[in-house]
């Protein structure tokens, strides 16, 4: 399968008002040339964003305000990214966290979680990969999810149960498909230094946040050249295969101890 060909293309980036999702929006446009639906809950920040791009870049941008933990918010963003016919391909990024004791967890918190980044992902993805298998049109979808999908996170349990699952469901539905031109992606990122990992309980894990741009990068390369599965980072992905050899339960002791560590550093002030 050829590589995707990003230049004067429709792409759609989901979360685009912040943080991974505005970065990658900002190298699809700059160095990839493609014209661009950037969707996300924050009109101001996708307004200029859009003004950004449209006079560094040269490209369309075209702005959807949304919310993605609604039904109704994510079938409006498939309904305007499909509204012309053009749509090549889409980064669906938007995601939501909580950092901390998981009974701590409102429920309503939860099910916030849970519609992000399960619900809405699936309803968008549902309807692209059913646009693109039915017009065998050329292009590409990618899910963001989070190497916390592969090895759970203890403080992020909820979080990297959802993301768990976007790891299952994006790599089973790949091997579903029937156009030979479409593919789908599942980019897993370790932790990234955005506005999501800001707050003070991260504090103590700082150090090993991936920056934003370098993470966009590989996230975009990921898609571009429609990777299977990919994590980002050299590190992670060695990280991964020896992990593998480890007991989860080791692997999750482990992983607590350091959470925990910045965690009550957050607690105690």
């Amino acid at each position: 399968m050829n590589n995707l060909r990003l230049n004067n293309k429709w792409v759609l980036v989901t979360g685009a008002s912040s943080g991974l999702g505005q970065e990658m929006a900002r190298q699809l446009a700059t160095i990839h040339k493609a014209n661009l639906i950037i969707a996300a809950r924050r009109a101001d920040k996708l307004e200029q964003l859009k003004a950004d791009l449209e006079k560094a870049a040269g490209v369309q941008v075209k702005v959807v305000v949304a919310d993605l933990s609604t039904t109704e918010g994510a079938d409006h963003v498939v309904a305007e990214s499909l509204a012309t016919g053009e749509l090549y391909g889409a980064i669906l990024n938007a995601g939501v966290t909580y950092f901390g004791r998981h009974s701590k967890l409102e429920w309503t918190q939860f099910e916030a979680i849970l519609k992000t980044n399960v619900i809405g992902v699936v309803r968008m993805t549902n309807a692209l990969v059913k646009h693109f298998e039915e017009s065998k049109q050329e292009g590409g979808l990618m899910l963001v999810s989070s190497m916390s999908g592969f090895f759970p996170v203890p403080y992020q349990t909820a979080y990297s149960a959802t993301k768990a699952f976007i790891n299952a469901f994006g790599n089973a539905l790949h091997n579903e498909l029937t156009n030979p031109n479409f593919s789908i992606t599942v980019f897993a990122p370790g932790g990234i230094a955005t506005e999501m990992t800001h707050g003070d309980e991260f504090g103590e894990l700082r150090g090993w946040l991936m920056p934003v741009k370098q993470a966009a990068k590989e996230g975009i390369h990921a898609f571009v050249s429609r990777k299977f599965n990919y994590i980002p980072g050299l590190m992670n992905r060695v990280g991964k295969v020896f992990m593998n050899f480890l007991p989860s339960r080791f692997i999750g002791s482990k992983m607590s101890k350091v959470y925990l560590k910045s965690l009550l550093k957050f607690e105690q002030k």
